[in-house]
C-alpha cells in the first residue's frame, strides 16, 4: 500500500519496479511492528544476530562481507554535465554515461527478493531546515539502519505532499561485487545511486550521499550550507548556552569532542556539555541575521574500535540499546560484542568480524574491522541536548576547524575576519595516522574536512563561504577559529592531553566570541595569552611552559608550508576565489 499519492515519487518507482523486477514491494511507514517483524527476518535467515537481551535489549549484530567494509572514494563518482562542474578533487562521469552504466549494473537484479521503498527526512520531519529522500533497498540491514539514522514513515511524505523536491535514492546490492561497485551522486537530478555494497557508508543514503554531497549542492544554490561538522553546547556556570560548529578529518576526535565530559574541576563550577550533532551540520540565516544549525541525522553511525568508557562514555552509552553493530568480534561468552580498545579483556570463546571462531588471547588477527561500526539512536545518548528537535536550529557562535600536526599548527588560533576563516578552512590539512593505509606523517589536504563529500567544484564550494559571509552582519557571524589537539615534542610525545581538557580551549575560543579576553597578533591570526586559557588540574601534565611551546607559531615551518598550499591551489585555476588568493598573498606577506 503507497504512503502517497505524490505523482513524481510514483512515476518514479514506476520505472524502477519495470528495471530491478522485484517479487514483492513494501512501503516502510516507520511502525515498531513493521520493523520488528523485519528485524525478526533479519535473524531467522541469519543476516543478523540477536544479541543478549539482558546486557544490549533490541541490539542486533550484522557482518558485511570482507571485500565490502569501507566507503570507496575512486568508485563514488559526482556525474555533472561537465568535469569541471565536479572539479579536481572528485571522480567524475558524464551523467548519460553513468545512467547506462548503473542501469545495466543493476537490471532485473531484485528478482527473487523485495523491495523496500524509504520515506525519510534529513532533520525534524516539517522542519524549513529539512529535506526529503526515498531510498529503495533489497536490503534489511539498510532498512533497520536508516530507521535509525533518520526520520522514517508516513509522516514524512505527509510533509512533503506533492512536491517535487525530494532525493531520489537507489540502492542495489547486487552481488557485492567490488570490480562493479558504484556510489554515484547526480546533483542536478537530487538523485543518488548505490550498487554492488552492503557497506553503511555506501548504502545508507541518507548520510554522506545525501547529507553532504547532494546537500552541499542544493545549499548552493539555495543559499545555505551542508558541512561536515559537530555541533556542541557548552553551558557555563552563569546558564549562558553557546553553540559551537567544528571540522575536523577523520582520526582527528570528531565524535569525542562532540560528547565530551568537562574536566572536574570545570564540572565543580558549573559547566555542562550538550551534544546536537556528532558529524553533519545544516546551517541557514535566521531571521535574526545569524547562522543557525541544525543535524540533519537522527542517530550516530560511530567507529568501534577505539570507543570505551575512557575515551568517550556517552558513545558508549549511546551503544547499550537499540542499537546495530556492524562488523565487530561476536563474544560467544555473554551473546554481547567486543572490538579493540573496548577493554583489556579481549574474549577467548569469539567469533571474529569474517566470522570465523577468535581467541583474543591467542590470535595474531583483529576480532573486529579497524572500521567496524555501532549505528545507535540519537535519543541514547546521556549527553544528548534538549534542542536536538528544535525545527529553527541553534545559533551558532563559533566555526571550529583542526587536524592532526606533530608542528606546524599552535593549540588554537582565531582567523582575523570571515574571509581569513574562510582561508584557514581552505587549508586544512592532517597527517596521515596509522589507521590509513600507506606512510604515517604524510600531510593530506582536506579543506573545511569535506574533502570526499563536496558535491561540487571545491574552488565554486570557497566561493560560496565568501558569498555566505558577505550576507552576514560581521557583528552576528560566527568567530572561526582552528585547533590543533596534536602537537608533539622532539621526543614524539603529544603536548596537549586532550579529550575533556579541550573544553578548556573551546572555552578561550567563547572568550572571545563575547569580546572578553584578549589575544596575540601573529602572522597566522590571534593567539591566547597563556595565561588566558584555565589549566587549573592539569598543572602536573601541561605547565605554563609547555603551553607556551604549544601557542607558539613557527614562521620558518609556515614558510615551508606556503609551497604546498600553492601546490594545492594550482589544481583549481583560474576558479580559485580571487579573496583566498589574497588571503595566501596577506600570509606570505606576514611571514616576510
Amino acid at each position: 500500500m503507497a504512503l502517497t499519492q505524490n505523482k513524481s515519487i510514483l512515476q518514479w518507482l514506476d520505472e524502477k519496479i519495470e528495471l530491478l523486477k522485484p517479487d514483492s514491494i513494501m512501503w516502510i511507514d516507520g511502525s515498531e511492528e513493521q520493523l520488528e517483524t523485519l528485524r525478526q527476518e533479519a535473524i531467522s535467515t541469519g543476516e543478523m544476530f540477536k544479541l543478549n537481551e539482558e546486557l544490549l535489549p533490541g541490539c542486533l549484530l550484522h557482518r558485511t562481507k570482507p571485500n565490502d567494509v569501507a566507503r570507496v572514494e575512486d568508485r563514488t563518482l559526482i556525474c555533472t554535465p561537465t568535469e569541471e562542474e565536479a572539479g579536481p578533487t572528485n571522480h567524475w562521469m558524464e551523467p548519460g554515461k553513468c545512467y547506462e552504466m548503473l542501469y545495466d549494473i543493476a537490471r532485473h537484479s531484485y528478482k527473487g527478493r523485495t523491495m523496500y521503498v524509504i520515506p525519510y527526512s534529513m532533520g525534524p520531519v516539517g522542519s524549513r531546515f529539512s529535506k526529503i529522500g526515498i531510498e529503495i533497498t533489497d536490503s534489511i540491514y539498510v532498512v533497520l539502519n536508516m530507521a535509525i539514522m533518520t526520520r522514517v514513515g508516513k509522516a514524512v511524505m505527509d510533509a512533503l505532499g506533492d512536491s517535487d523536491d525530494w532525493v531520489r535514492g537507489m540502492h542495489c546490492k547486487c552481488d557485492v561485487d567490488a570490480e562493479k561497485r558504484w556510489i554515484c551522486q547526480f546533483p542536478q537530478d537530487n538523485t543518488i545511486i548505490s550498487v554492488n555494497s552492503a557497506y553503511g557508508g555506501n548504502v545508507l543514503l541518507g548520510k554522506k550521499c545525501f547529507a553532504l554531497r547532494i546537500a552541499s549542492y542544493q545549499g548552493k544554490q539555495e543559499g545555505w550550507q551542508a558541512e561536515h561538522m559537530l555541533i556542541l553546547c557548552v553551558e557555563r556556570p552563569d546558564g549562558e548556552r553557546r553553540y559551537v560548529c567544528a571540522a575536523f578529518p577523520s582520526a582527528c576526535g570528531k565524535t569525542n569532542l562532540a560528547m565530551m565530559i568537562p574536566p572536574e574541576g570545570f564540572r565543580k563550577a558549573g559547566y555542562k556539555v550538550y551534544t546536537v550533532g556528532d558529524d553533519i551540520a545544516w546551517i541557514r540565516k535566521g531571521e535574526d541575521g545569524r547562522l543557525y544549525a541544525i543535524n540533519p541525522e537522527n542517530g550516530f553511525f560511530g567507529v568501534a574500535p577505539g570507543t570505551n568508557m575512557k575515551s568517550n562514555p556517552n558513545a558508549l552509552e549511546s551503544t547499550k540499546k537499540g542499537a546495530i553493530f556492524t562488523n565487530v568480534c561476536h563474544n560467544l561468552e555473554n551473546n554481547t560484542v567486543w572490538w579493540e580498545g573496548l577493554d583489556k579483556n579481549p574474549p577467548e570463546h569469539a567469533i571474529d568480524w569474517k566470522g570465523n571462531p577468535w581467541n583474543g588471547k591467542e590470535s595474531t588477527e583483529k576480532g573486529a574491522h579497524p572500521n567496524s561500526r555501532f549505528t545507535a539512536p540519537a535519543v541514547n545518548c546521556p549527553c544528548l541536548s534538549d534542542q536536538f528537535e528544535n525545527p529553527q536550529g541553534v545559533p551558532i557562535s563559533a566555526i571550529v576547524f583542526g587536524g592532526r600536526r606533530a608542528k606546524l599548527a599552535p593549540l588554537v588560533y582565531q582567523s582575523r575576519d570571515w574571509n581569513n576563516g574562510v582561508f584557514v578552512g581552505s587549508i586544512m590539512a592532517s597527517e596521515t595516522t596509522a589507521a590509513a593505509a600507506g606512510a604515517v606523517g604524510v600531510v593530506r589536504r582536506d579543506p573545511m574536512a569535506m574533502l570526499p563529500f563536496c558535491g561540487y567544484n571545491m574552488a565554486d564550494y570557497w566561493q560560496h563561504w565568501v558569498d555566505i559571509g558577505k550576507t552576514l552582519d560581521p557583528e552576528k557571524a560566527p568567530k572561526i577559529f582552528n585547533v590543533n589537539w596534536f602537537r608533539k615534542d622532539d621526543e614524539g610525545n603529544f603536548l596537549w592531553p586532550g579529550f575533556g581538557d579541550n573544553l578548556r580551549v573551546i572555552n578561550w575560543i567563547l572568550d572571545r566570541c563575547d569580546g572578553t579576553v584578549g589575544a596575540k597578533e601573529t602572522p597566522i591570526g590571534y593567539v591566547p595569552n597563556a595565561e588566558d586559557i584555565d589549566l587549573t588540574g592539569i598543572e602536573d601534565e601541561v605547565s605554563r611552559e609547555t603551553l607556551e611551546t604549544i601557542l607558539t607559531v613557527d614562521k620558518s615551518l609556515w614558510k615551508e608550508e606556503v609551497p604546498l598550499i600553492e601546490e594545492f591551489y594550482a589544481k583549481f585555476g583560474d576558479r580559485l576565489p580571487e579573496t583566498i588568493r589574497n588571503e595566501l598573498d596577506t600570509l606570505k606577506a606576514n611571514l616576510e
